[in-house]
């Protein structure tokens, strides 16, 4: 057996050994060793693969395929550029604790920096985006590889899952390949390749107990939820409901049901008057809260004592306001007690600025914020939906009513727009492999067109029941409501903010074979979007740019009106 061969066998058995379930590869030459183990893989009925052409695609899918299962997804790409192409993907993945396994086919030492095709440094490529680099090494026709290859994938997995940091994120193995880079059909080797007995891996850690701190919180605390992992989300809020604590979560808080969702923060805390009246005693914020300016200014307030529940080894404390970190949830030990009154003032404010809403958006015919609402409403039990993190997340933030059986997912770690049909893409594979129900992603129509390659599946390929309603308000939307769309930089705003493009939807999917249905209302898009042929699809609704911010206005402008005392 050729060392590549060898190498790339063990490596991928090990990696199938401690868990891995799908990998992601694009096509290269240089990565062909383990693409091919990956492909035998497949046919034993080990792992799932999946292939794109494009890394940046595949990274995002990888991406997807470990936010909804929260399992190390492996991606493999060829050297040079194709390498290069995962670092977006490896960024989201750092900031949002998402477990990547990146494993870039590299050159050996002897054809580095010396002109030879496709060649770049590799080694630290993605900086200190990744929990563990490692440089492999070539592999060599030698005894003692066989326990090295294998504690490297078991220590490459532990650092994805951050078993003993509590850090999980991407780890980046860069494996050097010598020729010949297919089987040579000899199996020979100087020693055994195979690992532990009864497919055990070669490593086994122990998970950490984790303890929740046994302190006592003021009843007056506000719960916010920012972005994190839908665990973390459902237990902040079960222990909120233990409490009487009213909460404030954002979608990919996967908070906001129950009878404490106040799921019009964002408005109500856009009220100074009703802050002075609600003024929580305490705050304890889980997640990255990103989405609220408003939420924000609450937490930055000096009279405001912010507690921060830390997941990982990082924390999100954005205005630096922090009074105490804990490493865990608080036990819900019995000794709170509700404050009734105080919570039923941020009920009340809920149900006046929800009946604001329903006023302002129900007749709407094609507003953002009524699709949002009412797409929200309407999704089956079961459903996984996956937001782009421009407008759509910000329009359910506001306008969602709470419910329960949707869990959301979105690219919040560094909120780009990059990536997201993939990353859709791939978590709707995981929902749906572990028996989720339907699946669904609400994205603008810069963000669709940003990751158009994420709809070239080969055909071959696995495909979700993933309906992508691409919300097309020709151009860039979320502008218009932040400092460049004043008056002031009128003159500049369509060509450098607003970016108009007149991209036809229905020939890019055409383009892809994907099926495409254009909807003129609300109810015409959640009859496209719930349509139980389901599959891989795209309902476009057209909406108009400059309808969003005065209907934003004229809703925070009677919301205020309704709760101000």
């Amino acid at each position: 057996m050729n060392p590549s061969t060898a190498l790339a066998t063990v490596l991928v058995d090990e990696l199938l050994r401690c868990g891995v379930r799908d990998a992601v590869i694009a096509p290269g030459s240089r990565s062909a060793p383990l693409a091919l183990a990956l492909h035998e893989a497949e046919a034993e009925g080990r792992l799932r693969i999946h292939v794109r052409i494009d890394e940046r695609s595949a990274g995002y899918l990888a991406l997807g395929l470990a936010k909804a299962s929260n399992v190390p997804v492996a991606v493999v790409t060829t050297s040079g550029t194709a390498a290069a192409n995962l670092h977006p993907a490896a960024i989201e993945a750092d900031q949002s604790g998402v477990p990547l396994l990146l494993l870039t086919a590299d050159r050996p030492p002897e054809l580095r920096s010396t002109g030879a095709n496709q060649t770049i440094d590799q080694v630290k490529l993605f900086g200190d985006a990744v929990r563990l680099f490692a440089e492999v090494g070539t592999p060599e026709r030698d005894a003692g590889l066989t326990a090295y290859w294998r504690a490297l994938a078991g220590r490459a997995w532990a650092a994805a899952l951050g078993t003993l940091t509590r850090d999980p994120g991407p780890v980046h193995l860069n494996l050097a390949f010598r020729e010949p880079l297919v089987p040579d059909g000899d199996n020979d080797w100087p020693e055994p390749l195979g690992g532990r007995a009864d497919g055990a891996p070669w490593t086994s850690l122990e998970t950490p107990a984790t303890l929740a701190p046994n302190i006592r919180l003021p009843a007056r605390t506000l719960l916010i939820v920012g972005d994190t992992t839908p665990s973390n989300g459902r237990a902040a809020r079960r222990l909120a409901e233990e409490h009487g604590w009213p909460v404030i979560s954002e979608p990919s808080g996967n908070a906001g049901g129950g009878t404490s969702a106040i799921s019009t923060g964002a408005l109500l805390l856009e009220v100074p008057e009703f802050v002075d009246a609600a003024r929580p005693d305490h705050i304890l914020v889980v997640g990255r809260p990103t989405l609220s300016r408003a939420v924000l200014a609450l937490l930055r307030d000096p009279r405001s004592v912010v507690t921060v529940v830390a997941g990982t080894a990082a924390w999100a404390d954005a205005t630096r306001t922090a009074t105490q970190v804990l490493h865990a949830l608080p036990a819900a030990d019995g000794r709170h007690e509700p404050d009734g009154e105080w919570l039923s003032v941020w009920i009340d404010a809920e149900a006046a600025a929800r009946k604001v809403l329903n006023e302002q958006l129900d007749d709407a015919d094609t507003s953002e914020l009524g699709l949002a609402k009412a797409l929200y409403a309407e999704l089956p039990s079961d459903a996984l939906l996956y937001l782009g993190s421009s407008m759509p997340v910000r329009d359910m933030f506001v306008a969602a009513a709470p419910r329960e059986g949707v869990t959301v997912l979105a690219n919040r770690g560094v909120a780009g727009i990059d990536g997201t049909v993939s990353a859709a893409v791939g978590a709707a594979l995981a929902w749906q492999r572990d028996g989720g129900g339907r699946a669904f992603a609400v994205l603008g129509d810069l963000t669709a067109l940003h990751d158009s390659n994420g709809l070239v599946l080969g055909p071959d390929e696995p495909r979700p029941d993933l309906t992508i309603v691409v919300v097309n308000n020709d151009g860039g939307a979320i502008f218009g409501l932040v400092e460049p769309g004043s008056e002031q930089y009128a003159d500049a705003f369509e060509r450098v903010f607003g970016t108009p493009h007149n991209v036809d939807f229905a020939a890019w999917c055409g383009a892809t074979q994907t099926p495409h249905t254009r909807a003129a209302s609300i109810g015409a898009a959640l009859d496209a979007t719930l349509d139980p042929r389901g599959g891989l699809n795209v309902v476009e609704v057209r909406t108009e740019r400059a309808s969003i911010r005065p209907l934003r206005q004229a809703v925070s402008r009677e919301v205020a009106r309704a709760v101000s005392p």
